[in-house]
């Protein structure tokens, strides 16, 4: 049977890592320490298949008596004090991970592991508030309950077939392929229903894909069309992708029309 963690799907009431309490969530500022930036998994999107997935969270911080120590989660809802979800970073990185630049500045980091198989669920995709707290040397510290934000997307697959191949000049292709994404709930890849997807060509001898049309999924996230052949070259699905599931292109399937 697999385990659900509280702390990723429930509201707020304990304690969040360096976190002493939900009143700590509110934006404060003791002393000098400025944050200058943060990072989430180097700017990217958070994309989780359905193995774990361990991305690292930083900020810079400075003060003129040096930073020392950081901490972070992620937390979505209205009011931070009582927020819809939290994901706290792994234990093993308390406290975190600092390197000094300077006197006075230094990147803090600590990992997040995402965990298909513990905890996360479907209903976790989507946009989380980034909130990051630094501590000066002096004891000065800065608070910032949503600082930047974070999107955890469920991994796509995209595949295509074309045929009958070769094709004589003039004759009807047929184009199929598949849109499936992570299921966290079953630890599998299931169709993502009704999404428009693009076919695409390239020109046997050319580098750019050209869109022909688009066409939806259908409730297994099954693709099929049937274009006109012309001239040889390469065919494939393209998928933009949605705010819970990234973008994908399938690898073209060359075809000789004869």
């Amino acid at each position: 049977m697999r385990k659900r963690a509280i702390f990723a799907v429930t509201a707020a009431a304990t304690a969040l890592g360096g976190f002493t309490s939900p009143s700590a969530y509110a934006d404060e500022v003791v002393g000098d320490v400025q944050i200058t930036n943060v990072s989430v998994n180097g700017g990217k999107n958070i994309v989780v298949g359905t193995t774990d997935k361990t991305v690292t969270v930083s900020v810079t911080a400075t003060d003129p008596s040096g930073i020392w120590d950081a901490d972070f989660h992620l937390w979505r809802g209205v009011d931070p004090d009582n927020p819809d979800g939290y994901i706290t970073p792994n234990e093993n990185t308390t406290p975190a991970d600092c390197a000094a630049s300077s006197a006075t500045t230094s990147t803090c980091s600590k990992t997040f592991t995402f965990e298909p198989d513990w905890w996360l669920t479907n209903a976790d995709a989507g946009t989380w508030k980034v909130a990051v707290t630094a501590w000066a040397n002096d004891d000065s510290w800065i608070q910032r309950n949503a600082y930047t934000t974070a999107r955890l997307q469920r991994q796509s697959q995209l595949t295509v077939n074309a045929g009958p191949e070769p094709i004589a000049k003039g004759r009807t292709l047929t184009v199929t392929g598949k849109l499936t994404r992570a299921n966290w709930d079953t630890l599998d890849y299931r169709g993502y229903t009704n999404q428009p997807v693009k076919l695409q060509f390239r020109k046997a001898g050319t580098t750019t894909y050209t869109t022909i049309k688009t066409v939806y999924t259908s409730s297994t996230g099954g693709l099929t069309t049937t274009v006109t052949a012309a001239e040889d070259g390469y065919w494939r699905w393209s998928f933009a992708g949605t705010s819970t599931t990234p973008s994908v292109n399938a690898t073209g399937d060359f075809v000789d029309v004869q």
